[in-house]
C-alpha cells in the first residue's frame, strides 16, 4: 500500500481495548476522515488533525462498539464540519448514515461502503480501491473475526458476508482490522483466504466455532452501547 503521495495515513491504536483507530487525509486538499475514534484517544486524534493542518470532514464507525465508547462527539465538538458517519443498519443516530454500495468523497478519497453484518447488523467494511485497501472492523481480524452471540449478531450471516465482501476483493488487497489483541497491525485478503483459522472452514464448522467461544460479555457493553447509538458521548 503507498502512503506517501497524495495520501496521508495514520494507524493509530488504543492499548486499553485493543482497538485500531485509522485517519485517512488527502495531501492536496487536506481534506481527511478518521475511522473508530475512541473516547480516551479523542485528544491524541484532535491534536494530530491539527499538526498535519487537515480539515477532518467524517467521523465514521464501522459499527456500533460494545467495548469502547466512541470519540466521534469529541471530535465534532473540536472540529468545526465534522460529520458523524455510520451504516443505515445500525439504527444509530448520525450526521450522516450510508447505504451498501455508497461512496464517501473526501477530496480525492474514495471509501467504497460494504455492509458486512454478523458481528452486529450496521458493520460496514470501507474500502479503499485507489492504494488496496480495506477497513473491516470487527468483521475479519488478522487470523480471526468479531464476535457473534451478542448484539443481534449472526454467525452464518458473517460468514457469508465477509467471503462475498471482503475475501472476494483481489489478493493483494492489504486488510486494516478493527481490534488486534497480538500485536498484528495488518493482514492481506490472500492471507486471510489461506490462513484464517475460521473462515477456511465450512460455513457449518465456522457456525460451530462461533456458537461455542463462551466468552465473557463485554465490560463496557451497558455503558458503551447505548452512548455509541448516538455516535459518543451525549451533551451535559
Amino acid at each position: 500500500m503507498a502512503i506517501g503521495g497524495p495520501f496521508i495515513f495514520r494507524q493509530l491504536f488504543d492499548a486499553k481495548s485493543f482497538t485500531y483507530t485509522y485517519l485517512i487525509g488527502d495531501a492536496t486538499s487536506r481534506e481527511a476522515l478518521i475511522i473508530d475514534p475512541v473516547l480516551e484517544k479523542a485528544e491524541r486524534d484532535i491534536d494530530l488533525v491539527k499538526e498535519l493542518d487537515l480539515r477532518l470532514l467524517y467521523a465514521i464507525n464501522t459499527h456500533v462498539h460494545a467495548d469502547h465508547v466512541t470519540g466521534t462527539r469529541n471530535l465534532k465538538q473540536a472540529i468545526e464540519g465534522c460529520q458523524s458517519v455510520i451504516s443505515v443498519l445500525s439504527k444509530a443516530k448520525a450526521d450522516m448514515v450510508f447505504n451498501d454500495g455508497d461512496i464517501l468523497h473526501c477530496g480525492g478519497i474514495e471509501l467504497e461502503c460494504r455492509s458486512t453484518p454478523g458481528h452486529t447488523p450496521g458493520c460496514t467494511t470501507f474500502v479503499l480501491h485507489s492504494v488496496g485497501a480495506a477497513f473491516t472492523g470487527d468483521a475479519l481480524f488478522v487470523r480471526g473475526c468479531g464476535r457473534t452471540d451478542f448484539q443481534e449478531g449472526s454467525a452464518e450471516q458473517l460468514y457469508d458476508s465477509v467471503h462475498s465482501k471482503v475475501l472476494s476483493l483481489p489478493r493483494n488487497y492489504f486488510l486494516f482490522p478493527g481490534h488486534d489483541y497480538t500485536g498484528r497491525m495488518m493482514t492481506t485478503v490472500d492471507e486471510e483466504r489461506r490462513l484464517n483459522p475460521r473462515f477456511t472452514k465450512s460455513k457449518a464448522e465456522f457456525i460451530e466455532i462461533m456458537n461455542n467461544l463462551n466468552l465473557p460479555r463485554p465490560k463496557l457493553m451497558d455503558h458503551a452501547e447505548p452512548l455509541n447509538m448516538a455516535c459518543g458521548v451525549p451533551n451535559e
